[in-house]
């Protein structure tokens, strides 16, 4: 048995087919449909995103962090994912195995989020505000430098230098941080100088 088609009947055909496996192509078809049922929202679509830098070492690789809980209603923010930062130009959303750990380290419970301080004759630390802290280092800082920096060596040369208080900078800076904190370390007279990040 042979179909006889005209070759307008031949291409009206063919044009039929291609639309109706086009319409399956973009989701009208059984299959699709079916597919799209089980699709979930996206979870993070109704969280807050907060840009920050890694904690872990002097890369400083850029990362988003997901929380769920509006601050001006009184809520407590739940941080709910973090990821790296696709835009950050030194990591380009990539994470090493600690920076893709630091939920878990944000939500420990042995994790630190006050100042402490251990009073003389005590044996246990107790908390403290950080206006308390800042003041008590900024009074010791004072105290120490005005007792022991040496402001000429033997010859009688301005040295201005402070041997008795080091200072350990914090590693996950940008360069100009960086560069400020060692104009002002360098600009007290401290001499033992040294970053985080070679410790």
């Amino acid at each position: 048995m042979t179909v006889e088609l005209s070759r307008r009947s031949f291409l009206k055909l063919a044009g039929a087919g291609a639309a109706a496996s086009t319409l399956g192509a973009m989701g009208f078809g059984t299959a699709e449909a079916a597919t799209a049922a089980h699709v979930r929202e996206f979870k993070l679509a109704t969280t807050t995103e907060t840009r920050n830098i890694c904690t872990y070492c002097s890369v400083a690789c850029g990362v988003i962090m997901y929380s769920r809980g509006d601050l001006n209603a009184g809520e407590q923010a739940e941080l709910l994912h973090i990821e790296g930062d696709a835009d950050h130009p030194v990591n380009r959303g990539t994470l090493c195995p600690k920076g893709a750990a630091l939920k878990s380290y944000v939500k420990s419970e042995s994790r630190l989020t006050h100042p402490r301080i251990r009073r003389p004759g005590s044996d246990r630390f107790e908390e403290i505000s950080w206006d308390e802290a800042l003041d008590k280092i900024a009074r010791a800082v004072k105290d120490d430098r005005d007792a022991n920096l040496i402001e000429r060596n033997e010859d009688g040369t301005t040295v201005n230098r402070w041997t008795t208080t080091g200072f350990l900078a914090a590693s996950a800076t940008t360069n100009e941080t960086a560069w400020l904190t060692y104009k002002t370390v360098r600009s007290m007279g401290i001499v033992g100088f040294d970053n985080q990040a070679r410790v």
